[in-house]
């Protein structure tokens, strides 16, 4: 066996031993050609075509290569361990060409050969143009004016494409650059370097500097106050000053003709919140949710059964900590995400939707009475969420429901596709490590879309639920991809969790209901589609801190409705000091909820409800903080939902950093992590343990200690008291009266 795949696996971060780098040449530049072969292979040799101004033909020995899977050790959550071992086990091969076998124009034609003992297997040949970089002041379109540096624009074309082009905008002295979507790792990202790439960084996304929720958008604050917008769904890569100083420079891939404009970029001046205005009168603004889902959010993977999310609720009752939304999801089959596990049913053949009376729920089954349970839920003040996964699961081999409609969703072509090496197309089946091999529905596509969601309309209509986590919207991977409209993968991958957001949330709003969807995954367009958590994350204080710079990040981009798990939902349990932390912090933060991974049920159980945290750290007093905690949240709930109703028509976050309001103000970036929640409170989350005072950063304006009534004068850090179950919070002077009855009720 030998496989050359010049696109490899689409991986963003890492490439393969097997493919073509970079996938396009570049004339002055090294190139790297690689493959895998069987075991019993001796040698591999390549026959290279040159078609340029001096066309020759060379023969290259390649080297024999081991590299881990997809040339990391460890690969971010990314494709199965049993695909890595596998690539592991067989053998690597490849040459790389100097600068000078690359030349400009024409084309390169080559083929592999392995060599072994009974014998010789050559490849197919493969050909590629190469490209070069040239000058093109005039390949962007900048709007309003033109702010890109002078002589800065090149392009990288071939024969008949630009495939690239990069720029620089002018960086002043003492001006901060900051947006960018959902960012784990800093607020301000001068002097760093960060792309825009929708990406399943699984947990620690702060040390590996990518997001599940990126955009080509950004702030430029301090000076005169701007902001850009790379209007594109395709990779774009920023350098913030960190190679040239005073240069931004941006460099993004695009599909234009030779000699026609190559991007568009847009240009915002004024200060932070008519910058994200601006820009979200361009890209959508988000639509208003009911004023519940400011309420406690909870769940746990482990709720897998009728009879347990029942227990949970009323353990919440019985403790006196109101809940308001319970997300389920852990309730499918998990391999249609359309049926209570254990219902009963006839296959539908055809695929076609299915309607409650379809299904028979034994008694002692998880799910004896799914309506039963969100009536109850309902008449308890309590909403319930469903959770999804965008593919048919095909591994093992589907049966029941999920075969019927693996094989319906082919037949009615509502699946994203991919090339094949004959230059066909075949269904696209997911590269990533969760749900290998599923097929993708193209939910980019309006009929497609209407196709999946219609199978999940009963649960909406009949079964009564409020909502969908619309979770895994990362698994379109590669340039390779064909989507419905003839987009390829490099121009749909970015937009696809957009639209499988949108798509629920219509199905949500056709059936009445609020257009709430939970996502995780994002692009430029997703601010007007439901609410956001910040993805999966370990239970530790490195994480905690990550988080809260995601949520000032994606907040600065125009998301309104976000929030994380609280104190992180993986691995062992957090003690109880950073539990609460976590908690009075996410107070005042959009969407408060707790959430805990899968288990398999093994005792202790890590369970993220206050009982669980306090029997697992024997400390009693988290039961009757947390409680005090989310009582305080429910009065706080008409401030937030007042506050989100303004913000969505004022351009000024909700969960709002300190530059919006004080962007000529140096001190704001000294103390990043702080917010503004609405107009008239001030959030210091405590980052470290063991502290009792934390350092609090008051800007100019007469302020009062949420916790006191004591009046405080800006302009100055003060040192405010921290116990462990309260956040330092300080309120606008003039806003003190409406608010004091939330922070020191009468009855408290």
């Amino acid at each position: 066996m030998i496989r050359h795949r010049p696109h490899g696996s689409g991986h963003p971060y890492a490439d393969d031993t097997e493919q073509r780098l970079p996938v396009l040449p570049v004339a002055g530049e090294e190139l790297r050609l690689g493959v895998r072969t069987s075991g019993d292979v001796d040698r591999v040799s390549l026959e290279l075509v040159t078609t340029a101004s001096d066309p020759r033909t060379d023969f290259v020995e390649l080297q024999p290569v081991v590299r881990s899977s997809r040339g990391q050790s460890v690969d971010g959550g990314h494709l199965a361990g049993a695909q890595a071992r596998l690539a592991r086990s067989q053998g690597g091969w490849e040459t790389v060409l100097s600068p000078d076998a690359v030349p400009a124009g024409g084309t390169l034609r080559y083929r592999f050969s392995a060599h072994r003992a009974d014998g010789v297997e050559r490849t197919r040949w493969f050909e590629c143009s190469v490209a070069g970089w040239e000058a093109a002041d005039d390949a962007i379109v900048a709007d309003p004016t033109t702010t890109v540096v002078p002589g800065s624009v090149s392009v990288l074309r071939d024969a008949d494409r630009i495939t690239r082009v990069r720029f620089a905008l002018p960086l002043a002295p003492g001006e901060h650059v900051t947006g960018f979507g959902e960012r784990f790792d800093a607020l301000d990202h001068r002097g760093s370097t960060l792309d825009s790439m929708v990406f399943e960084q699984y947990k620690s996304q702060g040390e590996h500097r990518r997001t599940y929720l990126p955009m080509p958008f950004g702030h430029v604050v301090g000076g005169d106050g701007w902001g850009f917008h790379v209007r594109t769904s395709r990779r774009v890569w920023f350098d913030i000053g960190a190679s040239t100083p005073d240069r931004l420079w941006i460099e993004a891939e695009t599909d234009a003709p030779a000699g026609a404009d190559a991007i568009s970029l847009g240009i915002y001046r004024g200060a932070p919140h008519e910058v994200l205005a601006a820009f979200l009168d361009e890209v959508g603004r988000p639509t208003e949710l009911p004023d519940w889902v400011f309420r406690l959010w909870a769940s746990s993977n482990e709720w897998n059964t009728q009879a347990e999310v029942e227990k949970q609720v009323r353990l919440h009752a019985e403790h006196d900590i109101p809940v308001g939304s319970v997300v389920i999801e852990a309730w499918s089959d998990e391999s249609s995400f359309t049926i209570f596990r254990d219902a009963q049913y006839q296959v539908r053949e055809d695929g076609g939707p299915m309607r409650l009376a379809d299904f028979t729920f034994p008694a002692d089954g998880a799910w004896p009475d799914p309506k039963g349970m969100v009536d109850t839920l309902h008449e308890q003040g309590v909403k319930l969420h469903l959770w999804q996964i965008p593919l048919i699961k095909m591994r093992p081999h589907p049966t029941g429901q999920a075969r019927a409609d693996a094989a319906a969703a082919m037949r009615e072509n509502v699946l994203i596709r991919e090339r094949t090496p004959d230059g066909g197309v075949r269904p696209y089946r997911n590269r990533g490590w969760w749900f290998p091999l599923g097929l993708m529905p193209d939910l980019t596509d309006e009929r497609a879309a209407d196709w999946w969601t219609a199978k999940r309309r009963y649960l909406v209509e009949e079964v009564g639920i409020d909502g969908f986590k619309t979770d895994g919207g990362e698994h379109a991977w590669g340039d390779d991809l064909v989507y419905l409209d003839g987009r390829s993968g490099a121009a749909g991958n970015n937009t696809y969790p957009v639209a499988y957001a949108a798509a629920y949330g219509r199905l949500l709003e056709s059936c009445g209901k609020a257009p709430v969807t939970f996502s995780r995954a994002g692009f430029t367009g997703s601010q007007a589609h439901g609410a956001f958590w910040a993805g999966d994350e370990n239970s530790t204080w490195e994480a905690f801190r990550w988080s809260m710079l995601a949520g000032l990040s994606a907040a600065a981009s125009g998301i309104v409705y976000w929030g994380w798990d609280v104190a992180g939902f993986s691995g062992p349990a957090p003690d109880a000091e950073l539990y609460l932390r976590a908690m009075a912090a996410s107070v005042f933060v959009p969407i408060m909820q707790y959430h805990s991974e899968f288990n398999h049920h093994r005792t202790p159980s890590r369970d993220r409800t206050p009982w669980n945290i306090a029997e697992l750290t024997g400390d009693a007093s988290v039961i009757p903080s947390v409680r005090a905690l989310v009582q305080l949240r429910e009065r706080l709930v008409p401030y937030i939902a007042a506050s989100a109703h303004a913000t969505l028509a004022s351009g000024k976050p909700l969960m709002r950093p300190l530059y919006f309001e004080h962007p000529d103000d140096p001190l704001v970036w000294e103390h990043p992590v702080q917010w503004l929640l609405g107009d008239d409170l001030l959030v210091a989350p405590v980052l470290e343990p063991d502290v009792e005072a934390w350092p609090v950063y008051l800007p100019a304006g007469s302020w009062v200690d949420a916790w006191t009534g004591a009046p405080v004068d800006g302009g100055q850090v003060v040192k405010a008291e921290a116990p462990r179950d309260r956040v330092p919070v300080f309120a606008r002077a003039h806003a003190w009266a409406e608010l004091v009855a939330v922070f020191q009720p009468e009855d408290a």
